[in-house]
């Protein structure tokens, strides 16, 4: 018998997990006891990783579709050989931008960057990940409030913060080792203040609950930031020290006042009022947000109008403070930092001349090899497959037929497609049914690497179980791929995790992000560690935050106010499309697309197999819509679907909220895009509601 520490590659806490292992089989799991970000705890999904593969597995070898439509199991070497050959004739024939990934942030540090290596480097393709439907709108906001992506924080901070406001944020069911940290908080009096659209679980908990009209946080924010300068309860030698256009900004929010924030919040100037004065008279404010944020139209002013009040009151760099952005995958950091994707490993921009060669010389490259720009994004990928202009997309270990907003035209798309390669656990994903090339890899539990979570903490992944006879992790497919491309010694120092890993170590030298510091051996059975951690840096504390000496990554070193005047919704409700459809997480044993959290049976039993949508009581009583009926909800975008009515006291009169996790949901979400960010709009579209005949 032996224990096995690893991490937890679902969410974005990337809890570390003692696994114990007799005859190459887990007998037990057991949350770390000591690792800071979870101490022993874990939510359902970690507590049962020992459970992939168990009732569903992919037959071991790759799986190639014929030229009748039918499916053969090859060899190995015979799938690399026959996936590199059709690469290359798409590449000659067509050129590198006919070619396309999609990668995820549960893949390791290590294998997003190899994949960008062979993808962005050799074949010069367009690469996007599915980071780009959680994390694009922070990313963004970070680098132009901050001058880099770097969520300043530390877990700890909500144990350290007396004043704690979530936005658009639902702890209790999608971070549940997060909200354990905020009732593990003892500051007498704290305050936890939830403000969203939806009576969530979160809601339910809180002290203070603000029920907004949904998407009207951008006005929301603006107004309280108008009440908080004109109240001077801001922090004015913060703003002096260490920001930039503040007295713009102050200029712009003068138009948002307190009697106008009803009408299009519905929220009343007394409850805004409300929060001004919890804001002020917090010693330590904390403001956290996630997908209910990111996820928008305005998305990325809306992240930086929460930037903007933790400035203006000073509420950064101190314990307990910060505005604080929640990743959505164990390994999304990883993903925004060394892909080589939207920017060089590392961090900084493709047509830099100086991190051009540093990243150069630190690859052992000519710089001649590295991008000449970012990547497209997702949307622009999926819109060029259906133009007829990119005809073959390498997905991997992310299922876009069922996440990917407006689905059907990542349908179309698939239809489309000269080759289409899709890399997973399970070979009977939405995505991997019918795709051209199946490539079967083994779950987390047998692989290596390194995993960055939402407080930018590095922690390892250490195989517990030994792979079987032709099992392949998602490193060495993708390693094999590159050699059978003709990669040659351009995958010198590409061969093991360990190599990439120290690689991008040198990559990362002088930037933000600096891991020079960071022994990729040491971190195996440790409490992680967070970036930054330069070479000749002494670790005195396991959590650490950022700008604590109030010094940004701009060029002035100043954090910057970002704003602009508030948009309207592109799709309006009308007549015809009356309610607004909001999605997002449904309960905390499901995860995403529900390929991996269906293992579970206990999950599996206590969760509908029919897709759901919460409809507010009276709402339901108006139209004669029972508690569990099947009803049509006809989007805006001219699809209809059919969802079970849970008649629910969550949602407001002409709101209603799906999960996720069944793929009639992004059936009906249109393809509305934030404009800096990319991210797609999930939670606002108009719909229609009917009852079906004899349902």
């Amino acid at each position: 018998m032996k224990k096995v520490q690893s991490t937890c590659n679902y969410c974005s806490l990337a809890c570390n997990i003692d696994y114990i292992v007799e005859e190459n089989k887990i007998v037990k799991v057991i949350p770390t006891k000591g690792y800071p970000v979870n101490n022993g705890f874990s939510c359902i999904k970690g507590l049962n990783l020992d459970k992939q593969h168990s009732v569903y597995k992919a037959n071991p070898l790759p799986r190639i579709k014929k030229e009748d439509g039918t499916f053969e199991h090859v060899s190995w070497n015979e799938a690399f050989t026959y996936t590199a050959n059709k690469l290359k004739e798409i590449h000659e024939q067509y050129g590198p931008e006919s070619i396309a990934g999609i990668s995820t942030g549960q893949l390791t540090l290590e294998e997003m960057a190899l994949y960008g290596h062979v993808m962005r480097n050799f074949l010069k393709a367009n690469v996007d990940g599915n980071t780009r439907l959680c994390m694009a709108t922070s990313v963004v906001a970070h680098k132009q409030s901050f001058g880099f992506d770097a969520p300043p924080y530390t877990l700890n901070d909500l144990e350290l913060s007396d004043t704690i406001i979530l936005i658009g944020a639902n702890p209790v069911v999608a971070h549940p080792i997060l909200w354990g940290r905020i009732k593990a908080n003892k500051i007498e009096g704290k305050k936890v203040i939830v403000i969203d659209p939806r009576y969530t679980e979160t809601a339910k908990r809180a002290d203070h609950f603000y029920r907004l009209k949904a998407k009207s946080d951008l006005t929301l924010l603006y107004t309280l930031a108008h009440v908080l300068i004109e109240k001077n309860w801001i922090d004015a030698a913060y703003i002096e020290n260490h920001t930039e256009k503040f007295e713009e900004f102050k200029t712009f929010v003068k138009e948002f006042t307190l009697d106008k924030v009803e009408e299009k919040t519905n929220l009343t100037a007394e409850q805004v009022l409300e929060l001004a004065t919890m804001i002020h008279e917090g010693k330590a404010v904390s403001l956290w947000w996630t997908m209910g944020i990111n996820q928008g139209y305005e998305a990325v002013r809306n992240a930086q109008a929460i930037i903007n009040i933790a400035l203006m009151t000073g509420n950064m760099g101190r314990p307990g403070t910060g505005a604080n952005s929640i990743t959505g995958q164990s390994n999304a950091m990883g993903s925004r930092l060394f892909s080589n994707t939207a920017g060089l490993y590392g961090g900084g921009d493709y047509d830099n001349p100086v991190r051009r060669q540093a990243v150069a010389e630190a690859l052992g490259i000519d710089e001649s090899w590295l991008p000449s720009k970012p990547t497209l994004p997702y949307n622009a990928i999926i819109e060029k497959i259906n133009a007829g202009e990119i005809k073959a997309l390498w997905v991997v270990c992310t299922n876009p037929r069922h996440s990917w907003i407006n689905n059907e035209t990542f349908k179309e798309a698939m239809d489309k497609l000269d080759l289409f390669i899709v890399q997973d656990i399970y070979d009977d994903t939405d995505s991997s049914q019918d795709c051209s090339i199946f490539f079967p890899v083994v779950p987390g539990t047998k692989k290596e690497g390194t995993l960055i979570n939402t407080e930018r903490r590095l922690s390892a992944v250490r195989p517990a179980l030994l792979m079987e006879e032709n099992e392949m992790t998602d490193f060495n497919v993708i390693l094999n791929v590159g050699k059978a491309l003709g990669m040659g010694d351009l995958l010198d120092g590409w061969k093991t995790p360990q190599e990439v890993f120290e690689k991008m170590k040198k990559c990362s030298k002088g930037m933000p992000c600096d891991i020079t510091g960071v022994d990729y051996n040491a971190l195996v059975d440790s409490k992680g560690i967070q970036w930054p951690f330069k070479e000749g840096d002494t670790l005195t504390e396991n959590e650490r935050r950022l700008f604590e000496d109030g010094q940004f990554y701009t060029p002035s070193k100043k954090a910057q106010f970002m704003f602009e005047a508030v948009t309207d919704n592109p799709l309006q409700l009308t007549e015809e499309f009356p309610y607004v459809f909001n999605t997002g997480r449904g309960t905390v044993g499901q995860w995403h697309t529900q390929t991996r959290t269906r293992e579970i049976a206990f999950v599996n039993d206590a969760v509908s197999h029919v897709a759901y949508v919460h409809i507010n009581e009276e709402l339901a009583k108006d139209l004669g819509i029972k508690h569990q009926e099947m009803i049509e909800i006809t989007s805006i975008n001219g699809v209809t679907r059919r969802f079970m009515a849970m008649v629910s006291d969550t949602v407001a009169y002409n709101e209603l909220f799906a999960p996720i996790h069944y793929i009639e949901t992004n059936a009906l979400t249109p393809s509305v895009y934030d404009p800096y960010s990319k991210e797609p709009s999930y939670k606002s579209t108009p719909v229609q509601i009917n009852k079906v005949k004899g349902a």
